[in-house]
């Protein structure tokens, strides 16, 4: 199995080189740019923008900017804001483990609330349950994640005063987990709601497609009780096409929170990716798109790892 994480590993490199080629040339070819704010500025002369065009390198051709973007990059250099002129790689460590943060505990609700919902309906098939989280989830799926946040924000936060509106903590109060939990709540539950819904109907799904096998008949046959034949054979059965769904949401929730940390002002990678989306500010921007890059290749690695894990019939040597 190190051999073949390995070849993966080594294999996603020109896929990781061909998106940042992609990604580069379509900001380049955008209209603005990030010296746009200062075109209508009447304090900003001509002669001062071009100083600012030769100092960022903007003069260059794309290609070239690229080149020099990724010959820093591979020297461990993210670059410079535009708009903040900090290191990329300072932003970066102060907003990614927040985005993290989120993340897994939009992952875990999703998880630990789909899998036993889905195992739920799928013993109590076409009962009114099953009629009911079938509702739920086309809900979810239809539901905007910046109305379903700002909904919760209005009945949880301001109507019952129960969990905070905004932000990863008080403002000026102690950084506790405690603290970090009621902040958490809100965002994790937006965020995770799309993922929880579908996984559970997958889940329920791949259940159902289990249930009438011949083994399933077998472990029955065997006087096994009915949880150990659900979680120990038809789950482990099921899950297989269900890890593929989940390796590809991965990426999915680092994107989610691009509109997730706007709506409840969370410190984390989607607000930076944001404003640098409106600032023009190429740098951060690639880097957001990098790491997005590198998390839908390690969620794919990571369902392909799983397969051998649930599917001992699955060898990789």
């Amino acid at each position: 199995m190190a051999a073949y994480t390995m070849r993966r590993i080594l294999e996603a490199i020109p896929l990781l080189f061909l998106i940042t080629i992609v990604t580069y040339l379509l900001m380049s070819i955008t209209p603005g740019g990030p010296l746009a704010v200062y075109l209508h500025n009447p304090k900003v002369t001509p002669a001062q923008i071009q100083a600012l065009e030769v100092q960022m390198g903007l003069n260059k051709p794309w290609y070239i900017q690229y080149f020099d973007w990724l010959w820093a990059l591979l020297h461990g250099n993210w670059g410079y804001s535009y708009f903040s002129g900090l290191p990329v790689m300072k932003l970066i460590g102060q907003r990614l483990p927040n985005t993290l943060i989120l993340m897994g505990a939009a992952f875990i609700l999703s998880l630990g609330l789909g899998l036993p919902l889905g195992i739920y309906v799928a013993r109590h098939q076409y009962s009114f349950r099953d009629h009911a989280l079938s509702f739920f989830s086309f809900f979810a799926w239809a539901m905007p994640s910046f109305f379903f946040g700002v909904v919760l924000q209005t009945v949880f936060a301001v109507d019952l005063h129960w969990l905070p509106v905004s932000g990863m903590y008080t403002a000026y109060g102690p950084h506790t987990f405690l603290d970090l939990l009621r902040h958490l709540i809100l965002p994790a539950t937006v965020l995770g709601l799309g993922s929880l819904a579908s996984w559970s109907r997958f889940v329920r799904a791949g259940i159902l497609d289990v249930l009438h096998k011949d083994f399933i008949r077998t472990a029955h046959a065997k006087g096994l009780s009915e949880r150990v034949v659900i979680v120990r054979h038809a789950l482990k059965n099921a899950l297989l096409p269900i890890i593929t769904i989940i390796g590809m949401d991965l990426p999915g929730f680092f994107g989610g929170a691009v509109i997730t940390e706007q709506i409840f002002s969370w410190p984390g990678m989607g607000r930076l990716f944001l404003s640098s989306l409106n600032n023009r500010d190429y740098p951060v921007q690639m880097a957001g798109l990098l790491i997005g890059a590198m998390l839908l290749i390690l969620g794919n690695l990571l369902a392909d790892l799983a397969y051998g894990f649930l599917d001992p019939r699955i060898k990789y040597d």
